[in-house]
């Protein structure tokens, strides 16, 4: 089985609204930990969606006008992810995408690819959450020590890194580095074969 562990810096939350500044993403294979693939890239927009960009979204991605320039058109970009997973033999259930928050990522990245052009090859439509898998797994373990689940938990991916001692990722955000921490943490929370 592969993941294709993913993540996106936007202009903003608003899906709608807001486009992608840059996608990255890692194709590995769940029985071995083996890296099979990465891509990484930043996507040029035109002046009317940076206008429109949120301001807090930039403290957290760091991105300015002069980076979005260097990007790749979203086009180009979109036939270069297409290319990749079609060499890469991702398909549905031999293959899924684990993200920090799906709902977000999958989102944009049907900006880049769009939804039709993702079913006629086939691709997955499980988009895992890595929350989702710290919630189950750690509930099992308060039920497994007959120990009541807490009234408040944080399930942001630094806090949960930091319940695993692990580093929490640096800001100013890049893709990459959402991709390379998110790895990390599902390495030691759920772990490879």
């Amino acid at each position: 089985m592969l993941a294709i562990f993913l993540d996106v810096e936007t202009s903003g939350l608003d899906l709608y609204q807001h486009r992608v500044l840059e996608i990255a993403f890692k194709i590995v294979d769940i029985s071995s930990a083996e890296e099979l693939y990465a891509y990484n890239s930043i996507v040029k927009q035109p002046l009317e969606v940076w206008e429109k960009r949120d301001l807090f979204s930039m403290t957290i991605n760091g991105f300015t006008w002069e980076k979005v320039l260097t990007g790749k058109d979203e086009k180009l970009v979109g036939q270069e992810i297409e290319q990749i997973l079609l060499e890469n033999k991702i398909e549905r259930g031999k293959a899924v995408y684990i993200c920090q928050n799906p709902a977000f990522d999958r989102g944009f990245f049907s900006q880049l690819v769009d939804v039709y052009t993702q079913e006629l090859h086939n691709w997955p439509y499980h988009w895992l959450d890595f929350a989702s898998m710290y919630w189950a797994l750690n509930l099992k373990k308060l039920k497994m020590d007959h120990r009541p689940f807490p009234s408040e938990i944080n399930l942001s991916k630094n806090s949960i890194a930091e319940q695993y001692n692990l580093p929490i990722e640096s800001i100013p955000h890049s893709a990459m580095n959402g991709v390379n921490h998110l790895i990390e943490c599902y390495k030691t929370v759920v772990g490879f074969e």
